[in-house]
């Protein structure tokens, strides 16, 4: 399993000096959740962005790196406003990955909650050796990418 962190709201903080909410170029959030975990995940950052900057340049360099990895499972941190655009052009690429999409609707520094349950998820499901396909999972649901999708009226996915 590769943990792959593309930034979105699941990683943003605050920026004292700035006094902006920014997607840092770390890992500090999924670190911080696999502490309190007794496996060991490989892990690597992606992209550092949120996911409305995120451009199709940007969704062909995470498929190369799921392309030339030995992995078969993937967890993707992906922003929540572009996650199903790029759920479905990681399906248009590969039929023989297991590839999660997660993220979190609050920063993990203002919710350690919900960001550590969609982790979580993610893990635990990896670990049930599911079908190759593309998922994501989000707010305790966990579905193949064309069923879930973001509701922006009520500010929560949904299964569709």
């Amino acid at each position: 399993m590769l943990i792959l962190n593309s930034g979105g709201t699941f990683n943003k903080r605050y920026n004292i000096v700035a006094g902006t909410v920014d997607v840092p170029y770390d890992n500090q959030a999924v670190e911080e959740i696999l502490q309190s975990t007794y496996g060991l995940y490989k892990q690597a950052g992606v992209v550092y962005k949120d996911s409305l900057e995120m451009t199709f340049e940007d969704r062909k360099m995470i498929a190369s790196i799921i392309s030339e990895s030995q992995e078969r499972c993937f967890i993707l941190i992906h922003g929540t406003d572009t996650m199903n655009q790029t759920a479905e052009f990681l399906s248009e690429v590969f039929d023989d990955r297991v590839i999660v999409l997660t993220g979190s609707m609050k920063p993990f520094e203002i919710d350690k909650i919900e960001a550590t349950l969609n982790l979580g998820i993610a893990i635990g499901f990896l670990q049930a050796e599911p079908a190759s396909g593309v998922y994501i999972t989000m707010n305790g649901l966990l579905s193949s990418w064309e069923k879930i999708e973001k509701n922006r009226a009520e500010g929560k996915f949904e299964l569709v």
